[in-house]
């Protein structure tokens, strides 16, 4: 196996333990690995119809290998990652997912931090930790979401939250998730009225600082094409691309 390849492998573990700890927190969602592909799916449930979508992440296994896996094991409709490395052609995967029924619903750059070096813009407004129930329960109404509970505010949490407070007001929020010695950068967003004065990288070097000072030995993220314009400038490098794939229909495989 090369150095780019165990690299990648590395990195994919992060993202599956780390995404699944994040949708763990209205239920538990597993990852596991099946053959040479890994799975993250919800934990059994009482009513079958409950399950969520669950997810499939693959790296340098045929299409036609992996597609039989998955419709081997899968149980409610799936969604397929397919990671490409840098250097690696993605047009024949493309064209053999979609011979075999799939259709590319996006694409997205998957970056890694090794925190050799963290830079350290100008903060230019406040970025902390969520650490109290007020806070918590500020940003649950921002997003919508249940607030934090407060056994996961104290250091001993899987995950850290962060946000950047202007005045009173919430302005950008990301959120980092321990992962196999490792950390997983996940959910970071700026208000677009704050955009552009620094406040994605102030919140990523804090962040970072604290994933180095607790031993994470790299941070690893997906990114949307306007979401990678920012993290090359916070030492995070491209390792490839995710081809995100679906089902044509919404039916089980």
């Amino acid at each position: 196996m090369t150095t780019a390849k165990r690299e990648i492998e590395s990195a994919i573990e992060v993202f599956v333990h780390g995404y699944s700890v994040g949708r763990s927190r209205t239920f538990p969602y597993e990852a596991s690995r099946v053959g040479p592909l890994w799975l993250m799916r919800d934990a059994p449930r009482k009513n079958a119809h409950d399950y969520r979508s669950e997810e499939w992440v693959v790296h340098d296994v045929a299409p036609q290998e992996a597609d039989a896996i998955v419709r081997q094991h899968t149980r409610s409709v799936s969604a397929i990652s397919v990671v490409i490395g840098n250097d690696d052609p993605d047009a024949p995967v493309r064209t053999a997912y979609k011979a075999l029924g799939y259709r590319l619903l996006r694409t997205e750059s998957f970056f890694v931090q090794r925190l050799r070096q963290i830079p350290n813009p100008p903060v230019v407004v406040s970025i902390e930790r969520v650490r109290t129930a007020e806070r918590a329960a500020q940003l649950g109404k921002i997003t919508c979401r249940r607030p934090i509970a407060g056994d996961l505010l104290g250091d001993g949490a899987p995950f850290r939250q962060y946000v950047a407070v202007d005045g009173d007001a919430i302005v950008g929020r990301v959120r980092s998730v321990d992962a196999v010695g490792a950390t997983w950068c996940e959910a970071m967003y700026v208000e677009p009225s704050h955009r552009r004065r620094g406040i994605g990288q102030a919140l990523l070097s804090k962040m970072l600082r604290d994933d180095l000072a607790r031993g994470s030995r790299c941070s690893v993220l997906a990114a949307t094409h306007s979401g990678a314009l920012l993290y090359p400038g916070m030492g995070y490098e491209r390792m490839g691309t995710l081809l995100i794939f679906g089902p044509k229909s919404r039916t089980p495989l």
